[in-house]
């Protein structure tokens, strides 16, 4: 798709307004490779109310134009400009040309809860935050309500969190086997598994160096969180070194939450949680992704609905306190009948957290090779499967409690975590929303060092320190102690200083 656009305009912004319309397009540098079928031209000029933007949209033989305003008067911070009014005539064209209204208007950020906690910190109350959204952003109703409500417990939660906190996250980026709509194929072979021995010996290096940075900080770690790859692909011995090493570093009885991933229930058995229990972890995932064999088969899980069943119920009798469950809406083989029939079963089961996913492939996974046809402007069943879930997990006790959105994603939704009362994953919302610091060990994880100003709606300032991302690089890295304290204090002293070396991202850079 070609995309040209005037002074004034981000390129790439423009891009995640017209994947509003063109799901899953294609924006190649060389215009050889572009098909030509699809075009967005877009102008912005400033007047004294504000800013005018032009789009013109194409598709095929087809075209539209539309032109979008933003007023200076709109109580909206002026640096949003110019992205409301191009968005506002992207959106307008885009209705006029295909007849459709993205649910989510022309709210493109992977954070859309920060634009309503903006409102929400500001003393907008809850209908003034969900009327905004709408007249504004031109949200549905339905995810104008949902956004101001993950944006209300998101508030909560951070409330309740003291400005001396940080969380930790630890990777074990390796998996038994590869879905079908993964692109991280390295991770899974043979080469790499056995490499899993030396990673760890690493690993461990790291975290030492991590928790004794943040005790030199004079910091209170609030949150611990194992993820991966899946690191139940450790095995008992390998596992229980991890878990030791990390209750050596920190007082984990003092943790408001410890989590280890153990998303695939072929790697899951009760010596493992067992292990896990006893070593503190307070939180695990055992993910389905789908309680249908066939729809399991066709993603290239090498676990069938039983082995589920068998790991969350060793997950119930290991009596860590609570079991998070992953299923994935549009999936591949997957419809509305066979999803709304996980999800009962799933609900029927009663764990403390639900994650719904909406299907994103990545670049490189099996699914994009093999068909052009994953993405439909409307959606689809995965529109009705969303809808499903959220009033189906509302009307059972859950309530959501985070959200983020992909790019490539189906039908553009969302991925929301639901919990029970009281069973919020806290990590999950501090990750995303920024709330405090965030340091990363292992192969791909990346820390994140954040500054809160007196904005209690976004933080002031993030600076990102990104560890290489695969094993065998990550291997090859300086790990010493004296390097890996000396890269966090110099982030630590870029993040303290005064204006901007790398401020937060706007709520809706996508």
């Amino acid at each position: 798709m070609k995309i040209r656009v005037g002074e004034g305009i981000n390129p790439y912004y423009a891009q995640t307004l017209a994947m509003l319309f063109f799901p899953g397009a294609k924006f190649p540098e060389d215009p050889a490779e572009d098909d030509g079928q699809a075009e967005l031209t877009a102008s912005l000029e400033e007047t004294e109310e504000g800013y005018l933007a032009h789009a013109a949209l194409r598709a095929g033989e087809k075209t539209a134009q539309a032109d979008g305003r933003y007023l200076f008067s709109e109580g909206i911070p002026v640096s949003r400009g110019k992205k409301l009014a191009l968005g506002r005539a992207v959106f307008a064209a885009g209705k006029e040309l295909f007849g459709i209204q993205p649910p989510w208007g022309i709210l493109t950020g992977v954070r859309p809860a920060k634009v309503a906690m903006e409102c929400l910190a500001s003393g907008s109350g809850i209908m003034k935050t969900r009327a905004f959204l709408r007249s504004e952003y031109f949200l549905s109703l339905k995810k104008a309500t949902l956004c101001t409500g993950v944006a209300a417990a998101e508030l909560k939660l951070k409330r309740s969190l003291t400005p001396d906190m940080c969380s930790v996250y630890i990777s074990i980026p390796f998996c038994p086997s590869r879905c079908a709509y993964c692109s991280f194929v390295s991770y899974t072979t043979p080469r790499l598994l056995s490499l899993i021995d030396d990673y760890l010996d690493l690993l461990l290096l790291e975290i030492r160096s991590v928790f004794r940075h943040i005790e030199n900080q004079g910091k209170k770690v609030a949150s611990i969180y194992i993820g991966g790859g899946t690191p139940t692909i450790l095995s008992e011995e390998q596992l229980k070194k991890l878990l030791t090493e990390i209750g050596r570093c920190t007082d984990v009885s003092s943790l408001l939450e410890f989590t280890l991933e153990a998303g695939r229930p072929d790697t899951i058995n009760p010596e493992k949680l067992k292990i896990a229990r006893a070593c503190g972890v307070t939180r695990i995932s055992v993910n389905p992704q789908s309680m249908s064999d066939v729809v399991l088969e066709t993603i290239g899980r090498r676990h069938t609905v039983a082995d589920f069943l068998r790991a969350y119920n060793i997950a119930v009798k290991s009596g860590i306190g609570t079991i998070n469950v992953d299923l994935i809406a549009g999936l591949p083989g997957d419809n509305f009948t066979r999803f709304s029939r996980s999800l009962d079963r799933v609900a029927e089961l009663a764990p403390q957290n639900v994650t719904v996913h909406s299907f994103c492939v990545k670049k490189s996974s099996d699914f994009l090779r093999e068909s052009t046809e994953i993405y439909r402007r409307g959606g689809g069943d995965a529109v009705k499967c969303v809808d499903y879930s959220q009033l189906k997990l509302r009307n059972t006790g859950y309530k959501p409690y985070y959200l983020y959105r992909q790019k490539n994603t189906v039908g553009n939704l969302e991925n929301v975590g639901f919990a029970k009362e009281g069973k919020e994953g806290i990590y999950n919302v501090v990750m995303m929303e920024e709330y405090h610091s965030v340091y990363g060990a292992g192969a791909g994880a990346v820390t994140r060092l954040v500054r809160w100003g007196e904005d209690e709606g976004r933080a002031e300032k993030i600076k990102r320190i990104i560890n290489p991302k695969y094993p065998y690089e990550y291997l090859r890295g300086d790990f010493s102690e004296r390097a890996l304290l000396a890269r966090l204090e110099e982030g630590e002293r870029a993040v303290a200083l005064p204006g901007g070396e790398e401020l937060a991202p706007d709520p809706q850079d996508a």
